[in-house]
Formats: structure tokens, sequence, C-alpha cells
């Protein structure tokens, strides 16, 4: 349970760009450096996890610490995987709301810039392993190309927040 842990609070402390990235950096890490599964069976567990409500990295990342040192295991997974980056995040919110108006900054839009590339990567590189040949690879780009023209339960993403205010009572200019 310790190698889990300890795997997970490495990849939960160096992971960033989202879920997509983090899936992409779990089978690096599991498939790729470790061998705990085969990337068909990484890629069938990828497949469920996108059914289940709820961000599929934290599922995968779960999942995989069960099959390695069972419950315990799932535990250590996440615990390890989400508490550096919830820490991170709380920090770097109280420090952003600190310094003020900081969406023009050149660090930030650097940051988002790096966030943009680290995803792409992360997409490239699960292409190459789910979509290995063109059926698959035309269903993938298909629904892909569809998904952003359908509409969203409730207008849930469809809405424009300004990103200068998101506090509850604070109007957004």
């Amino acid at each position: 349970m310790l190698e889990v842990f300890l795997i997970f609070l490495r990849l939960g402390l160096t992971s960033f760009g989202g879920p997509v990235a983090h899936l992409a950096y779990f089978r690096e890490a599991f498939v790729e450096r470790r061998r705990w599964l085969t990337d068909k069976a990484y890629t069938d567990l990828v497949s469920l996890c996108q059914f289940l409500p709820g961000p599929a990295s934290s599922q995968v990342g779960m999942a995989l610490g069960l099959q390695r040192a069972g419950a315990g295991g799932m535990l250590a997974a996440w615990v390890a995987f989400t508490l550096p980056s919830a820490a991170l995040m709380i920090a770097f919110a109280y420090g952003v709301t600190a310094a003020g108006d900081l969406a023009e900054a050149g660090w930030v839009q650097g940051l988002k810039a790096a966030a943009v590339a680290v995803v792409a990567h992360a997409v490239l590189g699960m292409a190459k392993t789910m979509t290995p040949d063109a059926a698959r690879a035309t269903i993938a780009a298909l629904a892909a190309g569809c998904g952003p023209a359908l509409p969203a339960p409730s207008g849930a993403g469809c809405r424009h927040r300004s990103s200068r205010s998101h506090r509850p009572g604070v109007a957004a200019p």
C-alpha cells in the first residue's frame, strides 16, 4: 500500500493539465513504466470509467490502487493523488485573490498556454493507443466534432462567465 501511496503522491504533485492529461500520465506510469497492466486492460478501464459519473481520472486512479493493493490501495491512491492538487489549488486561489486582477498577467497567460500544450500532448498520446485503426479514429473524430454542437443539459457549460468575478453575490462586469 505504501508503494501505491508514494507513486500516486508523486503523480499528484507533478501531474498538471486536468483529467485527460492525468489519464496519459497514468498510462505512462502504470502501463509503460511499471507494467501493472496491459495497454488493452488500461484502455478498457478508461472506457469503463468514462461511462460512470464523476471524473474518469479519479476513478481510474482508484481502480489502479484497488487492483494493486486492495481497498487500502484504492484509498491511498485517491488521497495521495487528490490532496496535493486540492491544497495547491486552494493556496493558488488565495494568492490570486490577494494579488488582485491577474487575468492579463504574462505568467498567467504562460500557464494557460502550458495547460493547453499538456492536454494536447495527452490527447495525442491516448489517440495513438485508443484509436489504432481508421474506423475507431473516424468515430473519435466524428464524436469530437459533434460534441460541441449538442446542447448541454440545463445549459451547463454553455454560459460564459467572466474571469474577473466568480464570487457569489458579486456581479461580473
